[in-house]
């Protein structure tokens, strides 16, 4: 579904993406994970279009996108759902519109039809029965999933997940990963996952590549990953810290008086 071959991105003198190459097969979820400032959330944009890459290829179901038309990259993008780190939901809508924003914007559908795809995108992500509630009045879990019924409600072949698990408690957040595994086994949707937690990533993912300094330096399965002798992946995946990523770090922790 989706193929990423020597792709370079940088900003200014900071080199982001170095030679990355990753491939996501149908239905397949893939999970990205790294320190924060590595590059996941670059990849992302690049793939979405709204970062253009320094040189590379991104194909999507075929399609080379990196020079595609607007016109033509916003096709695309309706094949593309993503479910942002805090939900972004608008404030001043109801759950009901904020999950039919998409279709109300960009599709031409009758209230019944709308009404109904609400209905059913709200009832896979367990939600029932909140359509007129606004968002002040949910949790943070409820957010994320109303979030994600907004990107069902579009029928996606491929969902982004940015962080889904973060600024929720451990419960929230089993519950989540169980979903993302669900609807993957539902929709036989493609995914990539951006994480840092390591329990998420092996909960949902079939794959599981890391980037450090703007490469890939380890790919494989979630029993693969925990096998892995990189002494990188290592530190990272056990939260050590002490070892080669922060060696040359100068660390300050304040003291409790």
């Amino acid at each position: 579904m989706i193929e990423i071959v020597n792709l370079n991105k940088s900003f200014g003198e900071n080199v982001v993406l170095k030679n990355v190459n990753l491939t996501i097969e149908t239905g397949q979820t893939k999970v990205i994970i790294g320190r924060s400032g590595v590059g996941k959330s670059v990849l992302l944009k690049s793939i979405m279009g709204i970062l253009i890459p320094d040189s590379g290829s991104i194909k999507i179901d075929g399609v080379e996108v990196t020079d595609l038309p607007e016109k033509e990259y916003n096709k695309i993008r309706m094949k593309i759902g993503m479910v942002f780190q805090g939900g972004a939901l608008f404030d001043s809508m109801n759950v009901a519109e904020n999950v039919a924003f998409v279709l109300n914007e960009f599709m031409r559908l009758d209230k019944r039809t709308v009404d109904k795809k609400i209905e059913e995108s709200l009832a896979l992500v367990g939600l029932q029965g909140v359509e007129d509630m606004m968002p002040s009045e949910l949790s943070g879990g409820m957010k994320k999933r109303v979030s994600l019924a907004r990107v069902l409600c579009m029928d996606p072949e491929v969902i982004f997940y940015d962080e889904p698990t973060t600024g929720v408690d451990p419960v929230t957040a089993d519950a989540i990963n169980t979903l993302i595994v669900e609807l993957r086994n539902k929709l036989d949707v493609t995914s990539i996952v951006v994480t840092h937690d390591m329990n998420s990533a092996y909960k949902v993912a079939d794959k599981i590549a890391m980037i450090y300094s703007g490469q890939v330096i380890a790919e494989g399965t979630p029993q693969e990953i925990q096998q892995a002798t990189h002494p990188v992946v290592r530190q990272f995946i056990n939260g050590d810290a002490k070892g080669p990523i922060t060696d040359g770090e100068h660390l300050v922790f304040g003291h409790l008086t």
